[in-house]
């Protein structure tokens, strides 16, 4: 992948910054957008690759429409070298708020429909050709998805996960319609989440090149897929959804999206795809 250009918008933490270590571990030039980019300041694994020229880091934040713009042009080229711009092959799109919760609402997050004004900016800059794109959303998201969660975590879907889930359902709506999907309009968050002109923003049905990847609950527990021999047999992969979907690391969601998605694209294009144990 020495010749892979990849921009991760929520990269700081979790499944996208466990991705884009390692995609940087395989080669890839990774452009983070980061709202701080101090976060990384005594991070010795991405401070090595800054100084090597294959880690990029972009003040921004993904609210800001500019700022996706200019993301994407920083991500195409090489530290201002106009002589080696080049299309961007991958976006991974990880963006998600830090919950607070509440006894009367359950998790919310600030703004609350942050992961889809932000997906949103970056489908009305996408530039073209049209690189991959690899999104995180969630499984239970949707009446025929939490119907296949198991009984005592749909309470927990229902009322605890309601509100950040209300906001990806947004997201996943703005894909469905840029993608040509089918999608049950008794799923959409509404205006209040989208937007009312969200339509005039986005690409219809012309977007091909996308992998939805819907993990169940997160744990923080180790990459089982990196334990010798195991790989892609430590979990589990589905397009559409997962029977008895309980839980799966950030870890091995990132070994997923790299090693499964990224490495096997034309196996996975234009589907959403469920993860778990």
């Amino acid at each position: 992948m020495e010749n892979t250009k990849v921009l991760v918008i929520g990269g700081s933490r979790n499944i996208g910054y466990y991705s884009a270590v390692r995609l940087l571990a395989l080669g890839a030039t990774v452009t983070f957008l980061l709202r701080s980019p101090g976060v990384f300041d005594q991070d010795e694994t991405i401070q090595n690759y800054v100084k090597k020229g294959k880690a990029r880091l972009i003040q921004g934040d993904a609210l800001v429409k500019n700022d996706v713009s200019r993301a994407w042009s920083e991500a195409q080229h090489h530290q201002g070298d106009d002589s080696n711009s080049r299309p961007v092959d991958f976006l991974i799109f990880t963006v998600g708020g830090t919950p607070h919760f509440s006894l009367t609402k359950g998790a919310t997050i600030i703004p609350p429909n942050l992961v889809t004004q932000s997906l949103l900016n970056v489908l009305e800059t996408l530039p073209s050709p049209h690189p991959k794109i690899i999104t995180i959303s969630s499984a239970g998201l949707t009446r025929a998805s939490h119907k296949s969660l198991p009984l005592l975590l749909k309470p927990i879907y229902s009322y605890l996960l309601s509100f950040p889930h209300k906001d990806k359902c947004g997201a996943e709506e703005a894909i469905a319609h840029s993608a040509g999907w089918e999608w049950d309009l008794r799923d959409s968050p509404g205006d209040e989440i989208l937007g009312a002109d969200w339509m005039n923003r986005v690409p219809t049905g012309e977007l091909k090149s996308i992998v939805v990847v819907r993990p169940a609950m997160f744990t923080d527990g180790e990459c089982r897929a990196d334990v010798k021999g195991k790989g892609s047999e430590a979990y589990r992969v589905k397009e559409g959804d997962l029977k008895s979907s309980w839980t799966v690391s950030r870890k091995d969601v990132a070994h997923f999206l790299v090693e499964g998605v990224v490495r096997h694209w034309e196996e996975w294009e234009g589907k959403c795809v469920s993860i778990a144990y």
